[in-house]
C-alpha cells in the first residue's frame, strides 16, 4: 500500500506538469483542439489523489502502524472518528487532504455551466495555472511531505493524535477551512487566465458563485475554530490572536474585500485589473496561512512545528505573486471607467474594501513580527493580543457605521432616501445616550455596540420603506450577511471589554457569588478509560436571585501516551446576555479545587451572527445557464 500510495500522486504529478505544459504551449499557439487531452488528463490524474487519499484513509481506520503518518497521529485509544479525522491533523496528511479538495474542484468546475461560458482559449491558460497549482501540492507531497513513508517492523501501538484536537470542532473545522482554501484556486487561476487570454466575458461574474462558496467556507471554519477555541482552555477565549488563527482570517479578510470591490466591476465595468490581483492574492494568502501553519517560522500553540515544506512554501509564494504580478502588468483592460465620489455607495464600497485590506495587512505584520524584528535585534518579541485589539476593533467599529450608511446613499453619488439617513443617525445617537446611561462608559465598546444597533436599525428600516428590496432573494442574502455581521460586532463589543473573571479555591459546599450568579462547589470526581489514563470532573452548581439556572461540569483530562500533560475541557451556562463559564484547574487530595469562574456577556451572539454570516450567501448564489441556453 505504501508504495501503491506513493505512485499514484507520483503519476499525478506527472501527469500535472505535463498537461500544465501542453495547456501553456497550446493556449500560446491557439490550438483549441489540445483541450480535450487536457480535460480527461485533469479527471484521470484527480483520480490518482483520491486514490492515494482513500489508502491513506484505509491504513488510518484499520490502524496501520507501518505508515508513519497512522502511527504519528493515531493510537490504539482512539474513537474511530478521530482516527479518521487524523486524516487532516497531521502535516502530510492535511497537505493530502488540500490537494484532493482542489483536484476534486477542478473535476467539479470542469462540468459546470460556469466552465462552459469561457472561450476555448481562456480554458487552456485556466488549466495551466490550475494544474501548476496541483503540481506546487504534489510536489510537496513526494518530496518533503510524504504521507506514505513505512516504519520497518510495524509498531504495535501509535503515538496518538493531540489531545487538543479531540474535539468535535475537528470533524468539522480544518474540513470547512480546507474546503475554502482549495475552492479559491479555481477562481484565481480563472482570474490570472481571463486576463492574460483578453476574456470577454468578466471572469468575476463566471466565478461569482465559486467565490461566494469560499468566501462562505472560509468564514464557516474560522467561526467554528472561534467557537473551539472558546471550549478549549489556554486557547485564549473565543479569539486570542495566535498566529495560526491569524493566517485563516487574512485571506477572508482579502476575500472579503474583493467581494465588495467586485460589485463594481460587475455594475461598472471598472477596477478590473484590481480585482484580478485582489484574487490571486487571497489564494496566495491561503497557501501563506499553510506557511505559517508548517513551517515552524512563528512559534504557535497549535502550528505543526519546523519543517522540510517550508523551503519550497516560501519560494512557491514567491513564484505566484512574481506570475501575478506579471500577468496584471501586461494584460490589456477592455474598459476604463472613472470611479464616483466616496459619498456615494460605489465610494462607500471602495472605503469598505480599503478598511478590511489595512485590517489584513496589520493583522499579516502584527503575526510577523518576530520575523520581521529580527532585523534590528537578537532577542525578537511578538505581539499581543493587545496590541490587535488596540488596532483593529476601531477598524471594525467603523466599517459597522458604513453598513449604516451605505444603503442611504445613491450608487453614483446623492441621497437615495434622506428619511433613512435621519432614522439611522437618530438610532447612533439614542443607542449611545441608551450605552451611557446603562453605565458602559468604555468608549470603543459604546461605540461598536451604537454602530452595530444603527446598523440593525438601518436594515430594518430599509426592508419596511422599500418594497422592492423585500421582494429580492439577493437583498435578503446581502443584508442577511449584514445581518449575521453586525451581530458579531456587538457581541465583540460587550464580550470582551467587559468579561469579569476571577479564580476561586474552592471546599467541597462552598459557594461564591459573581456578577449575581451563586456558584457552589458540589464535588469532583476521577475516572479512567481506555483514552483517559485519568479524568476529574466537577459539578459547580449554579443559580440566581434563588433560582438554580443549572451546573457547570469541567473536566481535567491526562490522555493515554501524554502523561506529561495535563488538558482541560471547559463548561457554560448557556444564556443570550451574560454566559458563566468555568474551568477545573486543579484540585487536592482532599478534593479542594481551583477554578477560572467568568462571565461573558453577549458572547453567544458572535456564534449567533457567525451562523447567519456563514449561511446566508446561499441565498445570494446565482443559477448559471450554459451557453447554449441563453437566448
Amino acid at each position: 500500500m505504501h508504495l501503491t500510495g506513493y505512485v499514484a500522486l507520483l503519476f499525478s504529478l506527472l501527469a500535472f506538469l505535463f498537461l500544465a505544459a501542453w495547456a501553456g504551449f497550446a493556449a500560446w499557439n491557439r490550438k483549441d483542439e489540445a483541450l480535450v487531452l487536457v480535460e480527461r488528463g485533469q479527471i484521470i490524474a484527480a483520480a490518482g489523489v483520491v486514490f492515494s487519499s482513500l489508502l491513506l484513509l484505509v491504513a488510518l481506520a484499520t490502524r496501520d502502524y507501518s505508515f508513519r503518518y497512522v502511527y504519528d497521529t493515531v493510537d490504539n485509544a482512539l474513537t474511530f472518528v478521530y482516527t479518521l479525522t487524523a486524516f487532516w491533523g497531521g502535516r502530510e496528511g492535511s497537505l493530502l487532504f488540500w490537494e484532493l479538495l482542489i483536484a476534486v474542484s477542478g473535476v467539479i468546475f470542469l462540468y459546470s455551466p460556469s466552465y462552459k461560458m469561457l472561450a476555448p482559449r481562456t480554458k487552456l491558460f485556466f488549466w495551466m495555472f490550475f494544474l501548476l497549482v496541483q503540481s506546487f501540492f504534489l510536489l510537496l507531497l513526494t518530496g518533503w511531505s510524504n504521507p506514505f513513508i513505512e516504519i520497518i517492523p510495524a509498531p504495535a501501538d501509535g503515538r496518538g493524535l493531540n489531545p487538543l484536537l479531540r474535539n468535535p470542532g475537528m470533524i468539522f473545522h480544518p474540513p470547512l477551512l480546507f474546503i475554502g482554501f482549495a475552492w479559491y484556486t479555481v477562481p484565481a487561476a480563472c482570474a490570472l487566465a481571463a486576463s492574460i487570454a483578453g476574456e470577454e466575458k468578466s471572469w468575476v461574474t463566471i466565478c461569482r458563485n465559486w467565490n461566494i462558496l469560499a468566501w462562505a467556507f472560509l468564514g464557516a471554519g474560522i467561526i467554528l475554530g472561534g467557537w473551539w477555541s472558546y471550549m478549549e482552555l489556554g486557547w485564549g477565549g473565543y479569539w486570542a490572536w495566535d498566529p495560526v488563527e491569524n493566517a485563516s482570517i487574512i485571506p477572508w479578510f482579502v476575500g472579503t474585500a474583493l467581494l465588495h470591490t467586485a460589485l463594481i466591476e460587475a455594475r461598472r465595468n471598472a477596477l478590473q485589473r484590481t480585482n484580478v490581483f485582489l484574487m490571486s492574492l487571497t489564494f496566495l494568502l491561503c497557501i501563506f496561512a499553510t506557511y505559517l501553519t508548517r513551517s515552524g517560522v512563528i512559534d504557535s500553540l497549535h502550528t505543526f512545528g519546523e519543517s522540510p515544506v517550508s523551503v519550497p512554501l516560501f519560494w512557491g509564494m514567491v513564484s505566484w505573486l512574481v506570475l501575478t504580478l506579471v500577468v496584471v502588468l501586461v494584460s490589456e483592460r477592455h474598459t476604463h471607467r472613472t470611479l464616483s465620489d466616496f459619498l456615494s455607495r460605489q465610494g462607500m464600497l471602495v472605503i469598505t474594501a480599503w478598511f478590511l485590506l489595512a485590517l489584513g495587512a496589520v493583522v499579516t505584520i502584527g503575526t510577523m513580527w518576530p520575523v520581521i524584528s529580527r532585523m534590528w535585534t537578537e532577542h525578537p518579541m511578538g505581539l499581543d493580543a493587545n496590541f490587535y485589539n488596540r488596532v483593529c476593533l476601531p477598524f471594525m467599529a467603523v466599517l459597522v457605521l458604513i453598513f449604516s450608511y451605505c444603503p442611504w446613499l445613491g450608487w453614483k453619488g446623492g441621497l437615495r432616501d434622506p428619511k433613512g439617513i435621519i432614522i439611522v443617525t437618530a438610532a447612533l445617537v439614542l443607542s449611545t445616550a441608551g450605552f451611557l446611561a446603562m453605565g458602559y462608559t468604555k468608549p470603543l465598546a459604546v461605540f461598536t455596540a451604537a454602530s452595530s444597533v444603527a446598523a440593525l436599525v438601518s436594515i430594518v428600516a430599509l426592508f419596511a420603506l422599500h418594497p422592492a428590496i423585500r421582494a429580492t432573494r439577493q437583498s435578503w442574502g446581502a443584508y442577511g450577511i449584514h445581518l449575521g455581521m453586525i451581530l458579531m460586532a456587538l457581541g465583540i463589543a460587550f464580550s470582551g471589554p467587559y468579561k469579569v473573571e476571577h479564580e476561586y479555591v474552592m471546599d467541597e459546599g462552598d459557594t461564591v457569588v459573581l456578577e449575581g450568579y451563586e456558584i457552589t462547589y458540589v464535588s469532583v470526581a476521577e475516572d479512567s478509560t481506555p483514552q483517559f489514563r485519568a479524568r476529574a470532573t466537577a459539578v459547580l452548581e449554579v443559580s440566581k436571585d434563588g433560582r438554580v439556572l443549572g451546573q457547570m461540569r469541567p473536566e481535567k483530562r491526562i490522555y493515554v501516551n501524554f502523561e506529561r500533560q495535563q488538558f482541560a475541557e471547559a463548561d457554560t451556562v448557556f444564556s443570550l446576555g451574560n454566559e458563566l463559564y468555568a474551568t477545573l484547574l486543579g484540585f487536592t487530595e482532599d478534593h479542594k479545587a481551583s477554578f477560572k469562574l467568568s462571565v461573558n456577556p453577549l458572547v453567544n451572539w458572535i456564534w449567533i451572527g457567525g451562523t447567519i454570516l456563514c449561511l446566508m450567501p446561499l441565498l445570494i448564489l446565482r443559477r448559471m445557464r450554459r451557453p447554449e441556453a441563453r437566448g
